[in-house]
């Protein structure tokens, strides 16, 4: 079961196999002179105009949405969140341009989906839910 018990399940990322991957766009909390922390969110744009929102929820599920990317915004004197395109903040822009071959879902049974195996060309990408902080890595 990979539904995330506070958001269900969201959509079952397998519609991105045959899909070449675009654009990835991702959200950094940013505080005063500080290093970005994050990213965030990440959204995978494919060759079907679809944004697929990868992010973690408050009860440390990995979810996994449909959604288009946000405005960043101003949290006064906490900081702010930025959303911007990526270049090469996150192991995704190493495979811009290539069609997605695989994925696989990760899930235990109280807290849902954990992680997300995503397959590339040439390697692929683990999305999971670390304490309640995205973590990717390339494989």
């Amino acid at each position: 079961m990979s539904e995330c018990p506070l958001r269900g399940g969201g959509v079952r990322p397998g519609y991105l196999v045959g899909r070449r991957l675009e654009q990835v766009v991702a959200s950094w909390y940013l505080y005063g002179s500080e290093a970005p922390s994050g990213p965030l969110d990440v959204w995978l744009i494919d060759s079907e105009a679809v944004a697929t929102r990868i992010t973690t929820g408050s009860d440390w599920c990995l979810i996994v949405e449909a959604s288009a990317p946000f405005a960043g915004y101003d949290m006064a004197e906490s900081g702010r969140i930025e959303v911007a395109p990526v270049s090469g903040e996150t192991p995704f822009a190493d495979h811009l341009g290539e069609m997605v071959l695989a994925v696989s879902e990760e899930s235990v049974p109280d807290s849902g989906r954990i992680a997300l195996e995503i397959t590339f060309d040439s390697g692929r990408i683990r999305c999971e839910t670390w304490s309640g902080d995205l973590r990717l890595s390339s494989k």
